[in-house]
């Protein structure tokens, strides 16, 4: 019986080892964006995070979300197969919102046990009046 138990045990370790192994897996040029010191009568500043599939199997992603009402995340919807890319719009609305920031983007996506993180930071200058 227990030699039963340790095949059905390593046999469900190697499963789960060789699934990992050939889904799909989600790699960022970068994960974080400075825009640095901007002006507030700016209005709105955006960024791209471009993203590659290094997986074996078409990377889904099944929502975004970011911190705050401020910040307004778009994506790339339909699957993205092995080997392509797509990517994530993050767009920040500096209007009324002087000071500095950094606020993050959660990317949940079909990849097991894995949420992606990304932030925008900056710093907006006050309005001239």
């Amino acid at each position: 019986m227990k030699k039963i138990s340790v095949i059905l045990f390593f046999s469900i370790v190697l499963s789960g080892f060789a699934f990992s192994q050939s889904g799909p897996k989600m790699q960022f040029k970068k994960n974080v964006h400075d825009f640095g010191t901007i002006k507030e009568e700016i209005g709105a500043v955006s960024t791209q995070f471009e993203f590659t599939n290094m997986g074996k199997s078409p990377l889904i992603i099944q929502r975004v979300s970011a911190s705050c009402g401020c910040t307004t995340p778009s994506y790339t919807k339909e699957p993205i197969l092995p080997g392509k890319s797509g990517k994530i719009d993050a767009k920040y609305s500096t209007t009324a919102r002087p000071g500095t920031f950094n606020k993050t983007i959660t990317v949940y996506t079909n990849v097991p046990d894995t949420v992606y993180v990304l932030s925008i930071k900056g710093n907006v200058t006050p309005r001239k009046r």
